[in-house]
């Protein structure tokens, strides 16, 4: 399962009816390297299961097993596992790699859910899960606090279930009890590509082999993009696993354009203070010179105020609905 924002409030409400579920449940919200009490929180309201991911852990039954700040949680030959991989869509934990990860170990057994959230983290991994069989459910995105996430998701995926929060843990019980008996579709070679991409062990020569250069640079390293072109939707990965979708990549250069804005104007204030006091000095010493230092520092107030008129103006917002 996997929700950002308005996760809390939706998790909360369904939680006296998670403990019964009859299979372990992976939650990622998405909490960066913040301090949560998510599983005190799920368990207060009635789940008494929820517990921190804990590397090694095989899951049990109707346990809730969180992904902890700042770490992805993924699942491996059956047990957790918690890496301090590259940040996905600028988040970790993230979404899509803990559904990669279900996708390739649980195949047809996996349950893929996108809740509540903003942006569209979460889509690929559920592409992910429907191309090794796996079942791909999404909450209704008319009714999700945040519908951008959910419906993302149903843009990119043929999802077998769409659902109301409230009938989530009855239809995840039921899905748990269904027997697979499909076998399983043979794994997708991009996805086994991009998960090793997501440990750390994949060569910058190899990252061609799925993608091509894009031309964009990684906001997060700096490194060249490559345009992946298997899976849904369109997304973006460098060789040291950062990954974006077109989306996530333009919010992640809105935030890294708007601190170079605010450093860019710090700068020109320092100067014009730089300017101001040598214009104090030249005032006894080189008049002739202190008009034009103070021209000079009217001049960068100019540009100071429409600088800052150009960052404090109302954004042209990326749509996140």
């Amino acid at each position: 399962m996997g929700a950002s924002a308005g996760g809390v409030e939706a998790l909360l409400r369904i939680a006296p009816e998670m403990s019964g579920l009859e299979a372990p449940v992976l939650l990622v919200l998405h909490i960066g390297a913040h301090r949560s009490y998510l599983p005190d929180l799920l368990n207060a309201r009635g789940s008494g299961r929820a517990t921190f991911a804990e590397p090694g852990t095989v899951p049990r039954q109707g346990m809730i097993y969180v992904a902890p700040p700042d770490q992805h949680l993924l699942i491996d030959d059956g047990r957790l596992q918690l890496i301090k991989g590259p940040k996905e869509h600028h988040a970790r934990p993230a979404i899509d790699p803990l559904f990669r990860s279900a996708a390739l170990d649980c195949g047809p057994r996996a349950i893929g859910v996108v809740m509540t959230g903003m942006l569209d983290d979460g889509a690929a991994g559920l592409y992910a899960i429907k191309a090794c069989g796996g079942v791909a459910v999404v909450q209704n995105p008319k009714t999700a606090a945040e519908p951008s996430m959910p419906a993302t998701a149903l843009a990119a995926v043929e999802v077998d279930h769409v659902t109301e929060l409230e009938a989530l843990p009855g239809l995840l019980n039921r899905l748990a009890r269904t027997a697979v008996i499909a076998a399983a579709p043979q794994t997708p070679e991009w996805l086994r590509t991009e998960h090793i991409i997501t440990l750390g062990k994949m060569k910058m020569q190899d990252l061609a082999t799925i993608g091509s250069p894009s031309g964009f640079t990684c906001p997060d390293c700096g490194g060249a993009l490559f345009e992946i072109g298997q899976g849904m939707p369109l997304r973006f990965l460098c060789h040291t696993g950062h990954a974006f979708s077109l989306r996530s990549l333009a919010a992640t250069h809105d935030e890294v354009t708007d601190e170079a804005l605010w450093s860019g104007l710090r700068a020109l204030h320092e100067k014009e203070a730089i300017l101001r006091r040598m214009a104090s000095v030249q005032a006894t010493q080189n008049p002739s010179a202190q008009m034009a230092t103070l021209a000079e520092a009217e001049g960068l107030r100019k540009v100071m105020d429409s600088l800052r008129d150009l960052i404090t103006e109302p954004p042209i917002l990326i749509a996140k609905r």
